[in-house]
């Protein structure tokens, strides 16, 4: 099985996007979102942290060479491997990748907006700036600021599309600096206080759109070789949208696009850029 084929299952969105990726560079492009997709999805597959912990320090194995017998074999490490070394990524980043996903397994807080945008950087912001080396590593240099805007909107609008998973789990990627601003406790979300959800949600958002909103305001300069690793955020829109008028809903059911949606909206980002 290809990346390509493995991310079609783990990330439908993710694997339209590949489709406007040179047929060169696809396989790469792809297995960096498949990557992205399985650290994701792991604490969907583990009832508790430790086998949590396991996966990813087997992909931490995997990124420093020593499961290269099983990574040979595997669809999604096998890739990896191959766009890591044909394209000079940092394996660094990687690594940091899987580092941050351990706080997906646990009940620590999220201190606050920092930490989020932290968080968020060393995996939604690295997936879309090393997405971009694979594509045009000269022009990536010069798009970390949008990478950054761009995987913090993409980020935050997956976050809102958690939150019900996230309140069975008893998690919280909420800042907590944000929720004191707001008036608002974890406890009063898990609780499910209706107006603490609503000032929460609404807020959450906001911040969603004002990172896209500073990604919108230098995108003119990404060019058009980069445009494929941004295309998420397309998508990250539509949710960011709905999010605020979905509310204290959002806490319930999930807050998603529809996939019809999602891909006219990539498409017209893909065309235009916009």
């Amino acid at each position: 099985m290809s990346a390509l084929a493995a991310l079609r299952t783990l990330d439908p969105d993710a694997y339209f996007a590949a489709l406007f990726v040179p047929a060169d560079k696809r396989e790469a492009f792809a297995a960096l979102a498949a990557f992205h997709a399985e650290l994701a999805r792991i604490p969907h597959l583990v009832s508790e942290p430790l086998p949590g912990e396991i996966r990813l320090q087997w992909w931490r194995d995997v990124i420093s060479g020593e499961r290269a017998g099983e990574a040979a074999s595997h669809p999604v490490a096998a890739p990896l491997l191959s766009a890591i070394n044909s394209h000079r990524l940092p394996r660094a980043a990687f690594d940091r990748m899987a580092d941050a996903r351990i706080f997906d397994l646990y009940h620590d807080p999220m201190p606050d907006i920092a930490a989020l945008e932290t968080y968020l950087g060393e995996t939604h912001a690295a997936l879309i700036q090393c997405q971009a080396m694979v594509l045009d590593a000269n022009a990536a240099s010069g798009a970390a600021d949008s990478s950054g805007h761009g995987g913090m909107a993409c980020g935050i609008a997956a976050m809102i599309s958690a939150l019900p998973f996230h309140t069975r789990r008893g998690l919280c990627f909420i800042p907590a600096d944000m929720l004191a601003a707001l008036g608002a406790t974890r406890d009063a979300l898990a609780a499910g206080d209706t107006a603490a959800r609503l000032r929460t949600v609404q807020a959450v958002a906001a911040l969603g759109r004002d990172h896209a909103r500073r990604f919108a305001e230098a995108d003119r300069r990404i060019p058009a070789s980069l445009r494929p690793a941004f295309l998420p955020l397309a998508a990250a829109r539509l949710v960011l949208r709905q999010a605020a008028k979905a509310g204290a809903a959002a806490f319930e059911k999930p807050v998603i696009a529809s996939p019809l949606g999602i891909r006219f909206a990539m498409a017209k980002m893909a065309l235009t850029g916009s």
